[in-house]
C-alpha cells in the first residue's frame, strides 16, 4: 500500500520531471516545395540579358552605350548624364523623391531605377516610351532634364566629338554617318539590356534551398496571401501593368498618372506598377517620392491598394522577402569607361 501511495504522489509532482521553458516560437515556413513550384509559375528568375525583337546586342554597342550613359556631354551645360539621376552605383538610382536636372530644376516624378527595367511593358511611370531605346530619347530633349535643344544639337556635339567616330562606325556598320539621335539612343538602350541583378530569390527558385532564410519563405507566403500578387507578377515583380493608385479608396495626388498623357480621365491617377526588384535599395518611393521607407510603403499599398490594415508582423514579414529580391551590383559591367575628349569644333556648354 505504501508503494500505491508514493506512486500516486509522485504522479501528483510531476513524477520528478524537470521543468522545461516553452520553447521560442519558430517561423513557420510553408513547404519548400509547394511554395517554389507556386512562386515559380507566378513570378520566375530573372534572365541573363533582356532581350527583344530587333535589338541588338554587339559588344560594340554595348560599350558605345556604356560611354554615352556617363556622358554628361548629353546635357546642354555638360553637368547631367544619364547616371546622375539613374546611379548605377547605388541600384539605379539618385535617392531623392525627385532628381535635379538642367539648371537645379527638380523632375516631377521619381527616378526610377534602369536596372530590370528593360523588361517592362512600358518606360516611365506613365508608360509614354516603349522600351528603353524610346525612353533614352527624352531626357536629353527634356527642359527640366538635360535640356538640348532638338535631335540635331544632341548630333552636333556627338559628332565634333572626334573620339566617337569610330565607336559608333563599329557599332553602327554600313552607315554613311552613323552618328544619330537614334543611334545613340539604341546603343544606351543596349547596355541597359544587361542591367540585370539577379537575386537569392532567383537562386532559392533554382533550387537552392539555403538562398533564402526561413523568414524570407515565410515572408514570401506573406507576400501572395495578402494579395500583392494581384499588381506585383512576372519576372521584375512588376513593371508589366497600369494600376490606379487609390484602387479601393483614393489616394490624394495632384499627379493624374497616364490620363495626363492619353487624356482619358478612365486612366486618371493610373500609373505603372514599379518592379520590386532592388526595393529595399531603390527608395524613396512611389510616383513622387513621397515615401520614405519601405515599411510605410508595404502599409500604405495594404491599405489603398488591397483594402487591408496589415499588421506590424505582416509588413515586417513582406519587407524581409523584399530583402532576397537585392542583388548585387555588376561592378565589373557598370564600371565607367574613359570618355573621349572634347574635339576643338566641340559646342560649350550653354549656362542659359
Amino acid at each position: 500500500m505504501r508503494w500505491i501511495w508514493m506512486t500516486a504522489m509522485l504522479a501528483a509532482c510531476g513524477g520528478g520531471e524537470t521543468p522545461t521553458t516553452p520553447a521560442e516560437k519558430p517561423v513557420e515556413t510553408p513547404k519548400v516545395d509547394e511554395l517554389r513550384a507556386k512562386a515559380g509559375a507566378m513570378f520566375g528568375a530573372l534572365p541573363t540579358e533582356m532581350l527583344a525583337e530587333g535589338r541588338e546586342l554587339s559588344d560594340a554597342r554595348i560599350a558605345l552605350g556604356r560611354m554615352l550613359y556617363y556622358d554628361a556631354r548629353l546635357s546642354k551645360n555638360h553637368d547631367v548624364s544619364c547616371n546622375t539621376c539613374h546611379d548605377l552605383a547605388t541600384w539605379g538610382v539618385d535617392h531623392a523623391p525627385t532628381s535635379t536636372g538642367h539648371k537645379a530644376q527638380k523632375g516631377g516624378r521619381n527616378a526610377p531605377t534602369t536596372y530590370n527595367a528593360a523588361m517592362h511593358i512600358a518606360q516611365f511611370w506613365d508608360g509614354r516610351a516603349k522600351d528603353v531605346e524610346d525612353q533614352a530619347k527624352g531626357p536629353p530633349l527634356n527642359p527640366i532634364e538635360m535640356a538640348m535643344a532638338d535631335a540635331g544639337a544632341v548630333e552636333t556635339t556627338f559628332r565634333s566629338i572626334p573620339g566617337y567616330a569610330e565607336p559608333f562606325k563599329t557599332a553602327f556598320p554600313g552607315e554613311e554617318q552613323p552618328v544619330t539621335f537614334d543611334n545613340l539612343a539604341v546603343a544606351i538602350g543596349a547596355f541597359e539590356r544587361k542591367l540585370v541583378t539577379p537575386d537569392p530569390f532567383d537562386k532559392w527558385l533554382g533550387g537552392d534551398d539555403a538562398a533564402m532564410t526561413a523568414e524570407q519563405k515565410a515572408g514570401l507566403q506573406t507576400f501572395m496571401d495578402v494579395g500583392c500578387t494581384t499588381c506585383h507578377g512576372g519576372k521584375a515583380l512588376g513593371g508589366m501593368m497600369y494600376q490606379k493608385l487609390g484602387l479601393v479608396k483614393p489616394y490624394e495626388t495632384a499627379d493624374r498618372g497616364r490620363a495626363a498623357l492619353t487624356g482619358n480621365d478612365a486612366e486618371a491617377f493610373m500609373f505603372k506598377v514599379p518592379s520590386l526588384r532592388n526595393i529595399a535599395k531603390t527608395g524613396p518611393y512611389l510616383h513622387d517620392g513621397s515615401i520614405a521607407t519601405l515599411d510605410e510603403s508595404i502599409r500604405l499599398m495594404g491599405s489603398y491598394q488591397l483594402g487591408k490594415d496589415l499588421t506590424d508582423e505582416q509588413v515586417n514579414s513582406i519587407a524581409t522577402f523584399f530583402d532576397a529580391l537585392t542583388g548585387p551590383i555588376p561592378t565589373e559591367y557598370i564600371a565607367k569607361p574613359e570618355l573621349p575628349a572634347d574635339g576643338p569644333a566641340t559646342p560649350a556648354a550653354d549656362p542659359s
